[in-house]
């Protein structure tokens, strides 16, 4: 399985090489299918999984039709799902704030129009079977298997120090799974989601040892995955991404509401990741149960609305990476002051 931080590495190495603005030659906005419906493009952010979940739904169930749309939903462009966006390559992606705030500190026009995940799920793991790692001032000395991000340094760096240790660490660049190289012996911890690799671990092995991000200083959510689109498709189109928006929210809340339905869904619609339908299931039913999209009973009672982008959590989380000297502009050039996350998501698209 990838790292549960590729996206974020995604963003920072493919920023670097984007070329900012370039229009998009036949952009699905402009071209309607032969059933009169409007030809939209989803990107996925990895391979199809859980956090991609709320958007196979509604393209199975016809919501997206109901609204007038015929989307597509393709693979992860080489560059990144933020980049296709930014370019028109794709109208919608699956992202999350830290990325579009990153993209735009670089001179990208993208918005986050909805934010699934509420809490952060990444865990910093070893093998079960490496006993020298009890607590992350462990990690001293050792070896971290990253994608590249000064983001994933730094919040590695600030585990470590929180829990007594000096921050210091070797790296080697993963190739396709850190499964793989921890397993090799390359490198001796990684990171992973706790609703994705986290199960697959349980399930299949190898056993980690796990460490959370709020447990050791990493304030706020690193994690405020969603649904993101362009300024542009935003001025251009509004109407089509409220239709899109609503369509996506109502999936995601089919989801949460029916974890176990909407498992199967996504091993259907998504034939080609080999999904494993037992496996799926347990992924949804460990969002449901740690209630990484809200409180169900807040939903139930209208007092939270599934999909609400929330601007103080991810801002404690980017007010930390602008401490830690984890932002760069365009020319590589670090920028201490922190984005905000108002600047670049917005609730205005959604279905109340």
């Amino acid at each position: 399985m990838k790292h549960s931080l590729v996206a974020k590495a995604i963003a920072l190495v493919g920023a670097i090489a984007m070329t900012i603005g370039v229009a998009a030659c036949g952009q699905s906005n402009d071209s309607s299918s032969a059933n009169g419906l409007k030809k939209v493009t989803f990107m996925l952010s990895w391979a199809p999984d859980t956090n991609h979940i709320g958007v196979y739904v509604a393209k199975n169930k016809g919501w997206f039709k109901d609204q007038g749309l015929d989307v597509d939903i393709v693979a992860v462009a080489q560059a990144g799902a933020e980049q296709a966006v930014n370019n028109g390559n794709a109208d919608f992606a699956l992202s999350n704030l830290t990325n579009v705030g990153m993209y735009n500190l670089k001179g990208a026009h993208l918005k986050q129009v909805l934010q699934v995940q509420q809490k952060p799920s990444a865990i910093w793991c070893a093998l079960a079977s490496n006993t020298a790692i009890k607590s992350p001032k462990d990690l001293d000395g050792k070896t971290f298997a990253t994608f590249g991000s000064n983001e994933s340094d730094a919040v590695v760096r600030r585990m470590i120090q929180t829990d007594g240790g000096k921050g210091e660490f070797d790296k080697v660049t993963v190739g396709t799974s850190t499964f793989k190289t921890l397993e090799s012996g390359k490198a001796d911890f990684g990171g992973f989601y706790a609703t994705w690799e986290g199960v697959q671990a349980d399930m299949y092995g190898p056993k980690l040892n796990c460490f959370t991000e709020p447990d050791y200083g990493v304030p706020g959510n690193a994690d405020a995955i969603g649904v993101i689109t362009s300024d542009k498709t935003i001025k251009e189109n509004p109407d089509l991404v409220k239709k899109f928006t609503q369509a996506t929210q109502r999936g995601y809340e089919y989801a949460y509401s029916h974890p176990d339905d909407a498992a199967d869904i996504l091993v259907k619609e998504a034939p080609e990741a080999n999904l494993e339908k037992k496996f799926v299931r347990k992924s949804m039913q460990t969002i449901v149960d740690g209630q990484y999209w809200g409180d169900p009973a807040k939903i139930k009672d209208g007092s939270f609305v599934l999909g609400t982008n929330d601007f103080v959590e991810p801002q404690k989380y980017f007010d930390f990476l602008a401490q830690e000297d984890a932002y760069t502009d365009s020319h590589d050039k670090v920028i201490h002051e922190a984005p905000n996350t108002k600047d670049f998501a917005t609730n205005e698209f959604l279905g109340k």
